[in-house]
Formats: structure tokens, C-alpha cells, sequence
């Protein structure tokens, strides 16, 4: 049997984060109906494994065992080639507890600055996981590459966006529409792997 995502079919998202669930929403044409995890008070599970692909699944499984429905979980950061890849699956953590990412953006600065970092590459990473109840799991990756720019500019998306300038543009994905990011994006790569693989 191939595994399919039926269209108007509810899906969970694996996320507290409305601005991730509206941008996965926007990524499925709006064929779906989307409710979040937080909505349905479902716990975060904690985040235990090493990459994005591994805690895609976990929080996709998480989601799927507690709510009973297919769940769709996406693990997603910024690594920096200075910093050796960091933040990276920590992306979300910088932010702390308040989700402050003024201040992890700060701190992604200072931390160039202490090495007196001159290399300013940086890269965006989605995994996105979609899982059945009974524990079946379909995983997909999309990068995008970038340069970072300080200070912030733009106020638009959310996390790090504002100082990421995607290669080849002149727009950060904090200035850039969200039709704009959402066409070129790590996500937007993400998903098109996951249509061809659910949808198409």
C-alpha cells in the first residue's frame, strides 16, 4: 500500500509555533486542514536526537501517538560555517525559554565576533517527518544557503529570518513576502520532496 495524504483530510502539526503552522498550511496550497499540537494541548516531547531528520521523526511520532491522527512535525535551524554548524538543531534553544530571537540573533553575532569570524555563509535546514499512529514515518530534508547579515533587517517571518540573506537575492527572508519565502525556502524544498513523495 503507498501512503498518501488525502487532501482536505485533517493533519496535526507537530508545532506551538503559529507561524510555522501557517507557513506549512500555505506549503500545502491550503488542502489540508491544519490544527497544531498546541492547540490540542498536546506536551512537546523533548528534542533527543542528533540531527533535524531524528527529531523530525520523534516529535511526528510524539504527535501521532498522543492525538490518534497523522501528524506532519518539521525540525528546522541555522547552522553557521564559523561556528561549526551551530546553532544548528539548537536554533530554537538560543532563543531561550521566551523564544527571544533578538536575542539568539545577537548571540549568532557575538559568538562571530569573539572568533573574529570573516566567513558569514550560513545555511537553512528542514526535515520534515509525517507519521501514522501506528508509527510509519515518512521523512524528507531541504537546505538553502545564505549569507548572514547584521544588523536584522526586515520584520517579517520569524526566527532567524531577518539575517538570512538567501544566495542570489538582495532580500533577507525577514524582508522578503511570505509568497516570496515561501517559494524558495529550506521548507519550501522540504515539501516539494514531500509532495512527490505523499501528494503527487
Amino acid at each position: 500500500m503507498k501512503l498518501r495524504l488525502i487532501k482536505g483530510m485533517r493533519l496535526v502539526a507537530a508545532t506551538h509555533n503559529p507561524g510555522k503552522a501557517r507557513e506549512i498550511e500555505a506549503l500545502l496550497d491550503g488542502n489540508y486542514e491544519i490544527v497544531t499540537a498546541g492547540s490540542l494541548n498536546l506536551p512537546e516531547p523533548e528534542e533527543t536526537e542528533s540531527t533535524f531528520v531524528g527529531n523530525a521523526m520523534l516529535k511526528a511520532r510524539h504527535a501521532a501517538t498522543l492525538s490518534g491522527e497523522v501528524c506532519l512535525a518539521d525540525d528546522s535551524g541555522l547552522s553557521v560555517a564559523a561556528l561549526d554548524g551551530a546553532p544548528g538543531i539548537y536554533s530554537a534553544r538560543w532563543a531561550g525559554p521566551e523564544k527571544d530571537f533578538s536575542m539568539a540573533m545577537q548571540k549568532v553575532e557575538e559568538r562571530l565576533e569573539e572568533i573574529a569570524a570573516t566567513d558569514r555563509s550560513a545555511w537553512f535546514t528542514s526535515a520534515l517527518a509525517v507519521a501514522w499512529p501506528d508509527g510509519t514515518c515518512v521523512v524528507v530534508e531541504g537546505r538553502i544557503e545564505g549569507q548572514l547579515v547584521f544588523p536584522p533587517r526586515g520584520d517579517r517571518g520569524f526566527g532567524y529570518d531577518p539575517i538570512f540573506l538567501p544566495d542570489g537575492y538582495k532580500q533577507t527572508f525577514g524582508e522578503m513576502s511570505p509568497e516570496e519565502k515561501d517559494a524558495i525556502s529550506h521548507r519550501a524544498r522540504a515539501f516539494v520532496s514531500l509532495k512527490a513523495a505523499l501528494i503527487d
